[in-house]
């Protein structure tokens, strides 16, 4: 998966996220050099003794600032963009910062681009964020079009904003209320997602040009979900399905969990249907109940030392 790799320069566009530093590790392992951009470099520099000495560097870049972009993919052999907003400037950052990339990268000479993109998007989405997704898989492919395009569901590991957000609300109240219960999704494990990196990198005379939709091997509903981690959370609240128009009510108001986007992406069923995915790169999906509970641990009440209901 990782033959060819070593002393390659890849520029990781917003490397220091919770995606990113999966990919860089993978990355690292390979023995790729790294350069991580992004707008707070900082913010990256936990990533340092994940390789060895002057295997990483970081420079600040921001996708919305082509000159940065520019300097960030100078002299690289590949460029992999994880930029992306869930909220705020979407065609700032999803679209015209998708396209500053791709434009750069092809200016620069670079011979291979990696671009995610999102297993919702769709130029006729309830979302402006699927929308503006849509929009940067076209910009790319236009300015660069062997890229390859990657579309995963709802990535979930040990420090996501998914699974943790979902159980910790399990145990703050008797009931929890469930907002569009039945819709479907395939989360997928973010090792995977950064194997996937690795194999598309690694292999370009394969990969060129293809868009992978990187779905996990189960398809859940959202209450589904929720029954499962309060399984293995040991909490048992009572749940609420709420009817749809009392949910768009609730993403109206200000400070609720959920913003009107976001209900919007919930209106539609986030699977991968038959697209090309892991297994076209040849990745195993890994079940999300074969990896959580290794985190999920935490939010039992007594923690590791809870015994859970049989």
């Amino acid at each position: 998966r990782t033959k060819g790799m070593k002393d390659k320069l890849i520029v990781l566009i917003g490397g220091g996220g919770f995606v990113g530093r999966y990919v860089a590790q993978e990355l690292l392992a390979a023995g790729a050099r790294l350069r991580i951009a992004q707008r707070r470099p900082r913010d990256a520099w936990f990533l340092k003794p994940l390789g060895g000495l002057g295997q990483t560097q970081f420079v600040a870049a921001d996708v919305t600032r082509p000159e940065t972009i520019a300097a960030a993919v100078a002299g690289a052999d590949a460029v992999v963009n994880l930029a992306g907003v869930l909220k705020g400037d979407f065609d700032g950052v999803n679209a015209a910062g998708a396209q500053t990339v791709a434009a750069a990268a092809r200016a620069a000479g670079v011979a291979s681009l990696v671009h995610f993109s999102a297993l919702g998007a769709a130029d006729d989405s309830a979302s402006a964020y699927g929308r503006s997704k849509a929009a940067g898989e076209a910009a790319v492919r236009q300015a660069f079009p062997e890229a390859v395009i990657l579309r995963p569901s709802f990535v979930f590991g040990r420090e996501d904003a998914f699974t943790n957000r979902f159980a910790a609300m399990l145990g703050m109240g008797p009931v929890v209320p469930v907002l569009r219960a039945g819709v479907r999704f395939q989360p997928v494990y973010v090792v995977d997602v950064a194997r996937a990196v690795a194999a598309a990198l690694a292999a370009p005379e394969k990969s060129a040009g293809q868009t992978y939709a990187l779905a996990g091997p189960d398809t859940l509903t959202m209450a589904g979900l929720l029954h499962w981690l309060a399984g293995a959370t040991g909490h048992r609240p009572a749940f609420a399905e709420l009817p749809d128009p009392l949910g768009a009510l609730i993403a109206m108001l200000p400070g609720t969990p959920i913003t009107r986007d976001q209900w919007r992406m919930l209106l539609a069923d986030n699977v991968a249907g038959d697209a090309p995915g892991l297994a076209a790169l040849g990745i195993v999906p890994t079940p999300l109940a074969s990896v959580a509970p290794a985190w999920l641990v935490r939010y039992r009440r007594n923690g590791r030392f809870a015994r859970l209901a049989a």
